[in-house]
This record gives C-alpha cells, sequence and structure tokens, in this order.
C-alpha cells in the first residue's frame, strides 16, 4: 500500500529549518569538521524530520547544485586538464572497480535483507541515487529498497568519509592539480550564474543525467579552460550551496522518506555502505599508489558518495579538486553503460545466483 502524501507544511516550518540547518552547519563549521555546513544542515533537517517539522523548498536542491557545478568548474584550467587528461586510465580503472565493488558487497546486502541478488547488486553499486533507482527498474529489481540503501548509503559517507579523509589530507596536495582563479567580480559572478541556470534548464530539458550539476561544471570548466571566467565563485556562496545540499539530504532521512520496505532493508543498506567505504578507501589508496597519484584524492575520488559531497569534501581539505571530480564525473558515466551488462555477465557466471 503507498503511502500517503505528506501535508503542505506550515509557512513557518520553512524558517525554522533553514535557522537551524543554518546553526548547525555554522556550529560544525567552527570546530573544524570536513563538510560541516552539510553535515550540520543535513543533521539538523533530519532530526526536524523525524518530528514532523521540516520543510524545505522544491527550488533548494538544484539551485545547490548549479552553484556547486561552478565553484567546481572553475578549478580546470588549462595546465590542470592536462593533469587530470594524463590521469585518465586510473580514473577510469577507479570507475570500474567501484562498480565491481558493488558486486562483492551485495551478498552481504542479500544475506542480512533477505532480498533476491538483483536488488541485492543494484543497492550495492555505488552510483547516485537517482541513476539506480532508475536502472533498477529497468531490470526489475525492487526499487524501494534499493533507493532506501543507496540514501543511507549517501548519509553514511558524507558522516564517514571527510573526517577520515582529513586524518591524512596531506597526502592529497599536488600542486598538478591545482589552479591560480580570476578574482571575484559581482557582474562577473550575475553573468555566470545566469549563464549556469541557462545551461542547467537546458541539461534538464535534454535528460542529461545529474544537469542541475553536470551543465554548470561543464560551463565552468569551459570557461576556465580557456581563460574566460568572469569571477571566481566566492567560498560563502559555496558553502550556502553546502547547506542547501545537507537540508536537501537531510529530508531523505525520515521515517516517511525510508519507508521503502522491511526494517531489515535498512539495516542491509547501512551494513553494505559501510562494508563498501572500506573496500574502496584500501583500493583508492593502492591505486593512487600505484598510479604515481595523490593516494589520499584517489581515495575520495573513489569514495562510495555523491559527486558534490565528495568534491565538495576535496575543495574543504584543499585536496586535488579537479582529480576528485573527475573520478566521480567518470563513475557516474560507467554506472549508466557498465552496471547492467556486469550484472549479466556475472549472471553468466553464477556470481549473481
Amino acid at each position: 500500500m503507498p503511502h500517503p502524501p505528506p501535508p503542505a507544511p506550515p509557512p513557518d516550518a520553512y524558517l525554522r529549518t533553514l535557522l537551524l540547518a543554518v546553526m548547525a552547519g555554522a556550529l560544525l563549521n567552527a570546530l573544524g569538521l570536513p563538510l560541516g555546513w552539510m553535515v550540520g544542515a543535513m543533521l539538523a533537517t533530519a532530526y526536524l524530520g523525524w518530528r514532523e517539522a521540516a520543510a524545505v523548498p522544491r527550488a533548494v536542491h538544484p539551485v545547490g547544485l548549479m552553484v556547486l557545478g561552478l565553484g567546481l568548474g572553475q578549478s580546470f584550467t588549462p595546465a590542470v586538464l592536462g593533469a587530470v587528461s594524463g590521469a585518465l586510465p586510473a580514473i577510469l580503472a577507479g570507475g570500474t572497480l567501484s562498480i565491481l565493488a558493488g558486486l562483492v558487497v551485495a551478498p552481504l546486502y542479500r544475506r542480512i535483507a533477505g532480498s533476491d541478488a538483483r536488488t541485492a547488486y543494484y543497492a550495492s553499486v555505488p552510483g547516485g541515487i537517482v541513476t539506480m533507482a532508475v536502472l533498477a527498474e529497468r531490470a526489475g529489481a525492487l526499487v524501494p529498497a534499493v533507493t532506501v540503501a543507496q540514501t543511507l548509503r549517501m548519509a553514511t559517507v558524507v558522516l564517514v568519509f571527510p573526517p577520515l579523509v582529513a586524518v591524512f589530507a596531506e597526502g592529497g596536495r599536488d600542486a598538478a592539480f591545482s589552479a591560480a582563479l580570476p578574482p571575484f567580480a559581482w557582474g562577473g559572478l550575475a553573468l555566470l550564474l545566469v549563464g549556469g541556470a541557462a545551461v542547467a534548464a537546458a541539461g534538464m530539458w535534454a535528460g542529461l543525467a545529474n544537469a542541475a550539476m553536470l551543465a554548470p561544471c561543464l560551463l565552468a570548466m569551459l570557461l576556465s579552460g580557456t581563460g574566460t571566467l568572469p569571477s571566481s565563485v566566492p567560498r560563502w556562496l559555496v558553502d550556502a550551496a553546502q547547506v542547501a545540499m545537507g537540508a536537501s539530504l537531510g529530508l531523505r532521512l525520515t521515517p516517511r522518506a525510508l519507508a521503502g520496505g522491511p526494517r531489515r532493508h535498512a539495516v542491509a543498506g547501512l551494513a553494505s555502505a559501510l562494508a563498501i567505504s572500506a573496500l574502496l578507501a584500501l583500493l583508492g589508496l593502492a591505486l593512487g599508489w600505484m598510479a604515481g597519484l595523490p593516494p589520499v584524492a584517489v581515495m575520495l575520488g573513489m569514495a562510495p558518495g555523491g559527486m558534490p559531497e565528495m568534491a565538495i569534501t576535496a575543495k574543504a581539505l584543499d585536496l586535488a579538486v579537479p582529480l576528485v571530480l573527475g573520478f566521480h564525473l567518470v563513475r557516474m558515466v560507467l554506472c549508466n553503460l557498465l552496471v547492467g551488462p556486469i550484472w549479466r555477465l556475472a549472471g553468466l557466471f553464477g556470481a549473481a545466483r
């Protein structure tokens, strides 16, 4: 029986959520927690959501993604683009290993959840929440269970990876992936935001995956790569986008949003999230060492979290942001291309039974 739609929130719920999200984000940021603005907003909104007192405007999520896309894409100067291109073999290997790690972790999910192998696989592969839900539906997997598992994985990685990476952050800095940005200018920023909104709308109209972030990111990459970026994106605006993203993710952690099946599906999702986080952390460190890339940055690039969250973590810790972003961009593409074929190939060899 489908869950009834939530009632329309009262106007003061939006203000309450905003204030608590900003206060919690500011507190964690002041304490020095990496991704503090996002984590604080996520926890505050989830707390209000469990009390059915949270409200976040629908436009907040795409606007936050647009700002993050512009802020991340600005770091792709010509020299940085050359460095990322040189790392492409390792990036492709990392994306493929991430999907295969989902296949390895799937039996753990299946054992705990008591699900079929197909659902366990699509619940365990570290793709985006929306992407994996769409792929799961096409494959005939149980979509609500997949959505719950992917949501819990995202929240787990946001909470676990930034502090973990911060301990080893010195190993992730690399001058080859750092860029000098143009000065901040109000007029240039206004033009950049208008352009970002326009390409995001065009990308969504064309059906581009994660268009709200990807299209503005590609625009900023193009402008930065050609030396025509009209302004840098200021840190305070990126922090505001973190709050927006955290609040949107917090809404996904409410009882209503997680009501996607038996409780054991949530337990299985949490267990598989921790398992794949540990596995990909080790693989990332090993791949970075073998490829001659900053190992901690590669570990963050292979982290089973979302592209915005992990790229912002890299930015907050002064790591190789373009390299981390490159790993997540390529994995997003590979998930759409390889998740289905890998499942069918695993079936041929009996690994999916």
